[in-house]
């Protein structure tokens, strides 16, 4: 089969022929039909943070359509539709039970086989990304990295809830639980932005700020719930946020991931406001906020992994959401491409040209 591969860092992707193996206990084979693309695979590409492995399958935003099981897997059959997540989970620790399952502390060895999954056309062994390695014509992935999907959902929409509209979605209603009436701000437009958008957008917020560097992504996030927009280039970002809300947002949400965006999401908080970071800030960098604001003003700073998803139970959710139009997914499609062109689509991301891109593997 055909898989984009990473094989050194930073460096574009490499399509190459890769050999899936056979699924094993609890393993699935997924027909890969569609899978987006987000910016956390271009982190790794571009050496914002280190490879897990010295040669990597890319992808982990994708949904399709499970062509066979492996022994134990009781949960899908050949034939069920399902959106994969990298929030696989082991259902048995102290954070599952918990209903933290995207912080699960089994979730890695459960990924473990006894050969490679993936194997190169030189014998070498190629990991995939998250358990998934979803730029690939077809997965192998754990069963609990899978959600079965009403068959008349858009594959190629249904992709997008993989990761980003989950990690922005999931921000707004499980991490933060924006409250009706609130004041928020999210900064970045892209994919995780605009979907935190929307989500604040449904829970009810009465103002809804988006900030970003790109007219048309800002022109579109009005589009798809943002009462006002902030563009940093006509001023400093903090005082414009400062100036339309009378003094800070109750919430806000970092979708960039940088350490001069995470600072400035606390600093558009009101008293008793909270910041919540989704956005993949460089590894090993710090961020610095006046810490006698933490007390003195009760202001809050914490993070989002996948937007705290249980996503069994909200991946079909946001389905509805989107079949009955409160969920606007068509307008984030920003282009359709095939497998080969998917440096050409993370170049377009560079340029802040796409909210998403998505790879079309039966065209």
């Amino acid at each position: 089969m055909k898989a984009a591969v990473l094989n050194s860092s930073p460096a574009d992707l490499d399509i190459e022929d890769i050999t899936l193996a056979d699924p094993e206990p609890n393993e699935v084979r997924v027909r890969v039909v569609n899978a987006g693309l987000c910016h956390s695979d271009l982190h790794f590409m571009d050496g914002s943070w280190p490879m897990m492995a010295p040669s990597m399958v890319m992808g982990h935003e994708a949904a399709g359509v499970v062509e066979a099981i492996g022994s134990n897997v009781d949960y899908v059959a050949p034939g069920d539709h399902v959106i994969s997540c990298l929030s696989v989970f082991c259902g048995t620790c102290r954070y599952c039970t918990n209903g933290q399952m995207s912080i699960c502390e089994n979730r890695f060895a459960l990924t473990q086989r006894s050969g490679p999954s993936h194997t190169r056309a030189d014998g070498g062994a190629a990991m995939p990304m998250a358990g998934l390695g979803s730029f690939a014509e077809e997965m192998l992935v754990h069963q609990n990295a899978l959600v079965k999907i009403r068959p008349d959902m858009p594959l190629d929409k249904a992709c997008l809830i993989g990761c980003g509209v989950t990690t922005g979605l999931g921000a707004v209603f499980r991490t933060a639980r924006v409250e009706p009436g609130s004041d928020v701000v999210v900064l970045g437009a892209g994919g995780i932005g605009t979907s935190a958008i929307q989500g604040a957008r449904i829970a009810g917020a009465a103002r809804v700020i988006a900030v970003d560097l790109n007219d048309e992504k800002l022109q579109q996030a009005g589009q798809l719930g943002a009462t006002h927009t902030v563009n940093p280039n006509d001023g400093d970002p903090v005082a414009q946020v400062q100036e339309i809300t009378g003094g800070g947002v109750d919430y806000s949400f970092e979708a960039i991931g940088l350490k001069q965006t995470a600072e400035q999401s606390w600093a558009m908080l009101g008293p008793g406001g909270t910041a919540t970071i989704i956005g993949m800030i460089p590894f090993g960098q710090t961020i610095e906020i006046p810490a006698h604001e933490t007390f003195l003003m009760e202001k809050k700073l914490q993070g989002s992994m996948m937007g705290s998803n249980q996503f069994r139970t909200d991946m079909p959710r946001f389905i509805e959401l989107y079949l009955d139009g409160r969920l606007k997914l068509d307008e984030m499609v920003s282009a359709h491409i095939s497998l080969d062109e998917v440096n050409d689509g993370y170049e377009m991301m560079k340029r802040g040209e796409s909210v998403r891109t998505v790879i079309d593997f039966d065209s």
